[in-house]
């Protein structure tokens, strides 16, 4: 089985938000393989499951807020017995530009409280990443930007970056090795 996380904010204040960008990837996957409705699972996260390209595919967000994300996804990590190769982490990314998409091995959390939380729950900076860029704030505070939704301007690059994204793990549920993945889509 695969497990894509993506990391955002439950409530209907944070829809569309930038900091919901794993959000709008996870549900974009859902919506296009008709997963059906995300139900809630006793480990903080609610997720949608099927199958995509002959591959067990859960989807998930975790109901913990981003600051919390670990506290669902070392459980869920656990529950499955998965092993790290088969989780990905769907996050924005405050050092990109919006439209652009990134994937990554390992590494440090550059920051993102969701991604230091994951990587103390699983004890490991070695898990797949897919990350989405949103910019860095012109005007204001980094909390208002992550919290304010894409502008006009951005939003056609910020649903292009979300298709590549989708793409991307569309080639790794079919089996294609991350590492290569990385030279193809970075």
């Amino acid at each position: 089985m695969k497990l894509i996380v993506g990391l955002g904010n439950i409530g209907s204040r944070y829809d569309e938000t930038r900091h919901n960008t794993g959000f709008m990837v996870v549900d974009q996957l859902a919506r296009d393989y008709q997963l059906g409705a995300f139900s809630h699972l006793k480990q903080e996260a609610v997720a949608a499951s099927g199958i995509i390209n002959g591959e067990k595919v859960m989807l998930v967000k975790p109901t913990t807020f981003m600051n919390d994300s670990g506290r669902a996804v070392g459980p869920l990590v656990d529950y499955y017995g998965l092993d790290l190769a088969d989780l990905v982490v769907v996050n924005d990314d405050l050092d990109m530009p919006v439209g652009r998409v990134r994937l990554k091995t390992h590494g440090a959390s550059g920051g993102h409280n969701g991604l230091k939380s994951i990587i103390n729950a699983l004890g490991t900076k070695d898990f797949n990443r897919v990350k989405l860029g949103i910019d860095h704030p012109q005007h204001g505070t980094v909390v208002s930007h992550v919290l304010g939704k894409f502008t006009p301007e951005e939003r056609p690059r910020f649903d292009d970056a979300v298709e590549r994204a989708e793409h991307a793990l569309e080639d790794w549920i079919k089996g294609e090795d991350f590492a290569q993945l990385m030279n193809d889509y970075n």
